[in-house]
C-alpha cells in the first residue's frame, strides 16, 4: 500500500502514461468525432504527454512540486489540439496545487486533481459535457470522496478509474454527435488510459490497458467512428490552428481569447508568465497569427486543414480551401479615420464621399465578423478609428475590435445605414474624440429609418397575416405592415413619418429598383411633406428595395 507520491513515483506515472497513450494512439484517433471529425485526438494527447515524459526522463527532482512543475511546463509547450491543451491544463492546475511540496498524500493529490479540473473548465470558453472535461471531473470527484476517509493511493485511483469508466460510457448519451456515431469520447478514453497507467505504477505492475467498457453492452458501442456518416458541411471552420507565442508585453491574453470566439470555435487559451498557448478552429489562420504577434514572437505553429483530413478518412477528396491574405496594419497618418459597414456600391461610394477610409461589406443577412471589421480598422491610417456598424446585429462584433488593435477604436452604435450617414456628417478633425462621439450619437438618434423589403414566407407576426412575396415596411425596426401594393405601403410610411415632422427626407433605392421607380415612390412623400428637403439616391443595396431616412 502506498500513501505518498514523491517525485520519482510521479515521474514514473508520467512516463508510463505517455507510453500508454502512444500505445493506444490509433484506438483513440478512431473514436474521435467531437467537436469535428478531425481524427487526431490520440496523436495530440500522446504527443502532449510525451513532451512531459521526455523532459522528466532527463533528470531527477528533489521534490514532487518540482517534478509536477516541469511536467506542466513541458505539456503546455508541447500541447497539440484541443484535447492536448485541455490535458496540459489538467496538469497545470495540479502542479500549482503541488508547488513547494516534497510529497503528497491521497488528500493533497486529490485536491491537486481538483485544481486541474477547475483550471481546464475555466480556460475553455464553452465547456461541453460528454468530453474529457466530464470524465476528468467525475473521476476527480470520486478521488476526493475516497481521500476524505482513506489514505491508500492505489484504492483512490481504483475508485477514480471506476467512476471515469462509467462517465466515459455515458458520454455517448451526453453528446448528440457521439450518439449519432455510437462511440464514446476520444479525449475521455485517453484520460482513462492515463489513470490506468498511474494505478499500474502504484501497484508496481506492467501497464496493461483495459479494453472493455464495463458499464455498457459491447454491442452498443462501436470500435471505430464512421467518418463517412458526417457531412463536410458540418465543419464550419476549416483550419485547426495551434501556436505558442512568447509574452513580450503586458497585453491581457483574455482580449485574444474573446476575439478568437468571434472568428472560430473550439477555443482553448492557456498562459503563464512566459508564453501563451492557443488552439482554435477557424477559417482565418493568418489573421489569428497576426494577432498573436501583437503579444510576442511565435515560437511554434501548426495549421491543419480539417476538411482535407475528414475527406481522407471518409474516402473522398477535400475541396480546395483558400487561405486568406495576411491583414495590413497601416501607420497613423492622421488623427481620425472611419470604417463603415454597408452593402451596395452606391452606399459604399456615399460613405467614401463623406470621408470613410474603409468599407466593410455587410448588413442584414450577411453580418461581417469581428475579423472582417478588424482588418479594415488596422488598414485605416489613423490613430483613432470610428466604426459605424449600421446594424444592431453587427455592433457587438465591431466592439470586439477595441481589444484587438493598438489603434483607438470608437464604435458609434448606428442601427441603420441612414443613421450612419448622418453620424458621418459630424466628422470634424478639430473636435476631441469625446466631442465627436457625442455629436455623432446625437445625429444618429435624430434619424428615423423606414425599410422596405419583402416577405420570404407565409407567417403571422405582431398581429399581421403575412403572405410570401408581399411588401413589408418597417419603421425603426418595428413592422408597419404587409402590403400588396407599394402605393399603400408608402402611404403607411408617410402616416408614421407625420409624427416626426420631417425636415429632410432621403430615399435610397436598392439593386432591384430602377431610378424611375424610385422617383415615383418618392413623389408621394414629396407631396405629403412639401417643405422637407428631398433626395433620391441609388444605394444599390440588396435585400431592401428602399431605405428611407427621415430627419
Amino acid at each position: 500500500m502506498k500513501e505518498q507520491i514523491d517525485a520519482a513515483l510521479f515521474r514514473d506515472i508520467i512516463i508510463c502514461a505517455g507510453a500508454a497513450l502512444e500505445q493506444n494512439r490509433q484506438l483513440i484517433n478512431d473514436l474521435n468525432v467531437f467537436p469535428v471529425p478531425d481524427g487526431d485526438t490520440g496523436t495530440n494527447m500522446s504527443l502532449t504527454m510525451g513532451a512531459a515524459a521526455t523532459e522528466l526522463a532527463k533528470r531527477d527532482f528533489d521534490s514532487l512540486g518540482a517534478a509536477a512543475d516541469c511536467a506542466a511546463g513541458a505539456m503546455l509547450r508541447g500541447a497539440r489540439g484541443n484535447s492536448g491543451v485541455i490535458l496540459s491544463l489538467l496538469f497545470r492546475g495540479l502542479a500549482k496545487k503541488l508547488k513547494g511540496r516534497g510529497t503528497a498524500d491521497s488528500r493533497l493529490f486529490a485536491e491537486a486533481m481538483t485544481a486541474g479540473v477547475d483550471a481546464a473548465y475555466k480556460a475553455v470558453m464553452k465547456p461541453a459535457e460528454g468530453t474529457i472535461l466530464t470524465v476528468s471531473r467525475v473521476a476527480t470527484s470520486s478521488a476526493v470522496e475516497f481521500a476524505e476517509h482513506g489514505g491508500d493511493l492505489e484504492l483512490m485511483f481504483s475508485c477514480a478509474i471506476e467512476s471515469a469508466q462509467e462517465a466515459l460510457a455515458d458520454t455517448v448519451n451526453l453528446n448528440p454527435v457521439l450518439k449519432r456515431a455510437g462511440v464514446v469520447d476520444a479525449g475521455g478514453k485517453g484520460y482513462v488510459f492515463i489513470l490506468e497507467a498511474a494505478l499500474a505504477v502504484l501497484r508496481g505492475e506492467a501497464y496493461v490497458p483495459a479494453e472493455q467498457y464495463e458499464s455498457r453492452p459491447a454491442a452498443e458501442i462501436k470500435d471505430r467512428a464512421d467518418f463517412a456518416e458526417f457531412d463536410e458541411g458540418e465543419i464550419n471552420f476549416a483550419y485547426c490552428t495551434e501556436f505558442i507565442c512568447s509574452r513580450d508585453n503586458d497585453r491581457d491574453p483574455e482580449r485574444m481569447r474573446q476575439w478568437l470566439t468571434t472568428i472560430g470555435d473550439c477555443v482553448v487559451l492557456v498562459d503563464d508568465d512566459e508564453i501563451i498557448k492557443v488552439h482554435v478552429h477557424t477559417n482565418s489562420p493568418g489573421d489569428v497569427l497576426s494577432v498573436a504577434l501583437t503579444y510576442g514572437q511565435l515560437l511554434k505553429v501548426k495549421i491543419e486543414n480539417m476538411r482535407e483530413q475528414h475527406s481522407e478518412m471518409a474516402g473522398g477528396e477535400a475541396p480546395a480551401a483558400e487561405a486568406p491574405a495576411e491583414p495590413e496594419i497601416a501607420p497613423a497618418e492622421k488623427a481620425y479615420g472611419a470604417v463603415a459597414v454597408c452593402a451596395g456600391e452606391g452606399m459604399a461610394e456615399l460613405f467614401r464621399e463623406l470621408g470613410a477610409d474603409r468599407i466593410v461589406t455587410g448588413g442584414q443577412t450577411m453580418n461581417p465578423s469581428t475579423e472582417d471589421i478588424l482588418n479594415e480598422v488596422n488598414r485605416t491610417p489613423a490613430e483613432t478609428v470610428f466604426v459605424f456598424p449600421n446594424n444592431k446585429n453587427i455592433q457587438m462584433a465591431a466592439e470586439q475590435c477595441a481589444r484587438l488593435t493598438e489603434k483607438q477604436v470608437v464604435v458609434i452604435p448606428t442601427k441603420t445605414v441612414p443613421q450612419g450617414i448622418s453620424a458621418m456628417l459630424m466628422m470634424d478633425e478639430s473636435a476631441s474624440v469625446e466631442e465627436l462621439r457625442e455629436n455623432m450619437l446625437e445625429a444618429a438618434e435624430g434619424v428615423h429609418t423606414a425599410l422596405v423589403t419583402y416577405a420570404a414566407r407565409d407567417s403571422e407576426y405582431d398581429g399581421y397575416d403575412i403572405r410570401a412575396g408581399e411588401y413589408l415596411a418597417l419603421m425603426d425596426g418595428a413592422l408597419l405592415g404587409s402590403f400588396k401594393e407599394l402605393d399603400s405601403l408608402f402611404a403607411a410610411i408617410s402616416d408614421r413619418a407625420e409624427e416626426f415632422s420631417p425636415s429632410v427626407l432621403s430615399v435610397y433605392y436598392g439593386e432591384d429598383v430602377t431610378g424611375e421607380e424610385a422617383e415615383k415612390a418618392a413623389s408621394g412623400l414629396a407631396e405629403r411633406f412639401p417643405d422637407a428637403e428631398m433626395s433620391v439616391v441609388n444605394g444599390g443595396q440588396p435585400v431592401y428595395y428602399y431605405m428611407v431616412s427621415i430627419e
